[in-house]
């Protein structure tokens, strides 16, 4: 099996059945503190044909960690831990396809992968009656499927301002709305990976104080991951509320902050630092950050919004896949960064890491929590934007899916991955 491993019962049922051998976060698991020094993605008990239970530990590919399996009782294999018992499944860390900045992007048959087609196909046709523009499937980088529509006009839609232009061989070129966030949140783990930032320095050391409306104390307290986790305390007008850290609530005008931050800490500007950060070191020559005449903060929207294709954003999530790394270089600068990243930040709603989306996970802020999208894999994380814009990231499949467009359906996502599920056999 490459890439992640894939999970054989549901997190979900686990959690309802209290199992204390559940564990998440990027705390290593306190069995094994010898063996491991990186965050575990998921820790599972289950039982084993011979009556014992067992540790299922999913690691990240690109730390080309094993499968332990632990035994209550018993010493460890695996990662050096001890020479006995099986020989673990390692995960392959060159499984990802990188596309080159120029040139052919390599497609593969999705029959020859095992794929169901007429499950596909009905993803396809599904997203096309949702006013997509654009969806591309990658499967271990490499294009399962890529599609475009037009997108028929609709009175009182706001897709027309958010469609910046048409690439020569007419595909769209969109404002991804807050799809930028999770951008953003990677150039923020550049920057502290390259010793810029520090997420628990509070963001006047950046900006100085008076960036917001609370008083210096409570403005004081504020740090960087507060912006990144939602978590500040501020109202949407940078009025102080509760103190920083108490309460979850999505903020886009706080968040907007982040990209100053970013700005002061390395003396460029955003388009600077994106470009040297990361477009040009993965070819994403589609993306760039744009101005918005229309934006009104009453609106909670950024003056500026991140112009981008669906093929670029594929390439962002193959960067993602590959935990930071391109053609074997380290693009990121920090080993722990994205399992960070697509970890719940707080307590307060779990379904949110920073600026990343967590399948899975109940929103702890609904007044019903619900899972994100039930019909798609538990280690699902995304970037979210306006009008349906995605860019899904699913690691146990080596997956990475773009949907641009205008506004589909309220259920576009589940019955979506409802069909794609059927086409990957998941």
């Amino acid at each position: 099996m490459q890439g992640y491993l894939r999970r054989h019962d549901s997190v979900q049922e686990a959690r309802r059945l209290a199992w204390p051998g559940v564990v998440t976060g990027t705390r290593p698991h306190p069995a094994i503190p010898q063996c491991f020094a990186r965050p575990i993605r998921l820790v599972r008990w289950e039982n084993t044909p011979s009556g014992g239970w067992s540790d299922e530990i999913l690691m990240n590919p690109a730390l080309k960690a094993a499968l332990l399996v632990v035994t209550l009782g018993s010493q460890l294999v695996g990662l050096g831990c001890n020479s006995g018992g099986t020989e673990p499944e390692l995960a392959d860390p060159d499984v990802l396809y990188f596309p080159p900045a120029g040139g052919a992007w390599e497609s593969v048959d999705p029959a020859e992968i095992g794929w169901n087609v007429g499950g596909l196909e009905a993803a396809l046709q599904y997203a096309g009656e949702q006013r997509s523009s654009g969806v591309v499937v990658l499967h271990q980088g490499r294009i399962v499927a890529e599609r475009y529509w037009e997108v028929p006009e609709m009175e009182g839609s706001v897709y027309d301002a958010l469609l910046t232009g048409m690439t020569a061989d007419g595909r769209a070129l969109e404002d991804v709305a807050s799809v930028q966030k999770s951008v953003v949140l990677f150039l923020a783990g550049v920057g502290r990976g390259a010793g810029l930032v520090d997420f628990e320095a509070p963001v006047s050391q950046y900006l100085g104080t008076g960036w917001s409306q609370a008083q210096v104390q409570d403005e004081a307290a504020i740090t960087v991951r507060h912006l990144l986790s939602m978590s500040s305390g501020l109202a949407r007008d940078h009025a102080f509320e509760v103190p920083a850290g108490e309460k979850w609530m999505y903020n886009t005008n706080v968040y907007s902050q982040t990209v100053k931050v970013l700005e002061a800490a390395s003396g460029l500007e955003v388009n600077e630092y994106t470009s040297q950060w990361l477009t040009s070191r993965i070819g994403m020559s589609e993306s760039r950050w744009v101005d918005r005449p229309w934006a009104d903060p009453d609106l909670a929207a950024n003056t500026i919004g991140f112009e981008t294709s669906a093929l670029d954003l594929a390439r962002f999530g193959i960067l993602m896949l590959a935990e930071g790394h391109w053609r074997g270089t380290d693009v990121l600068g920090d080993p722990d960064y994205i399992a960070e990243a697509v970890s719940p930040s707080q307590g307060m709603n779990p379904a949110y890491g920073l600026l990343w989306w967590l399948n899975g996970w109940p929103n702890g802020v609904e007044r019903e929590a619900t899972i994100m999208i039930p019909s798609a894999p538990d280690d699902l994380y995304a970037a979210v934007g306006a009008l349906g814009r995605k860019l899904y990231v699913v690691p146990s499949l080596n997956l990475v899916v773009t949907r641009l467009g205008d506004a589909p359906a309220p259920d576009f996502n589940d019955v979506f991955w409802s069909h794609l599920m059927v086409a990957t056999g998941g």
